[in-house]
């Protein structure tokens, strides 16, 4: 990031809400559909989402605080780390769509986003982003 805010480039953060995950909506692998790619990855084993449900649920505690959803906190963090971030979201569907969209109404103060990051830094993501053949391809 710093380098980006040196020239003066914009980030957009993929996959903002981490796969669906972010969004509370996937408490164990079986809700997964058949043919869901995210059955592969390694942060959506049953061992992982067991660990990494604790993730969610922290921002669950700070979304209802906001009366929001947890894709909207989420999202609002994004945002509130500068102008230059730029979070775009992939979805299926247009509530999806607007739901996301309504972040863009939720303010963070400082001591807010400090306490929302201070929670989840307690909590280490379980399981490696992809498998080992896909992450082969990061950070190249």
């Amino acid at each position: 990031m710093p380098t980006c805010r040196e020239l003066g480039i914009g980030f957009v953060p993929y996959s903002p809400l981490g796969r669906g995950f972010l969004t509370g909506r996937f408490q164990a692998r079986k809700e997964l559909q058949s043919g869901d790619f995210r059955a592969n990855l390694p942060r959506f084993s049953d061992s992982a989402l067991h660990t990494n449900r604790r993730i969610a649920q922290a921002i669950g505690e700070f979304a209802v605080r906001k009366n929001c959803t947890l894709a909207q906190l989420s999202l609002a963090w994004l945002l509130s780390k500068g102008k230059d971030i730029v979070p775009i979201p992939g979805t299926k569907q247009i509530r999806y769509l607007e739901e996301n969209a309504a972040a863009v109404d939720i303010t963070l103060t400082d001591v807010e986003r400090l306490a929302l990051e201070s929670a989840i830094d307690k909590l280490p993501v379980q399981g490696a982003r992809y498998t080992e053949e896909g992450m082969k391809g990061v950070d190249v």
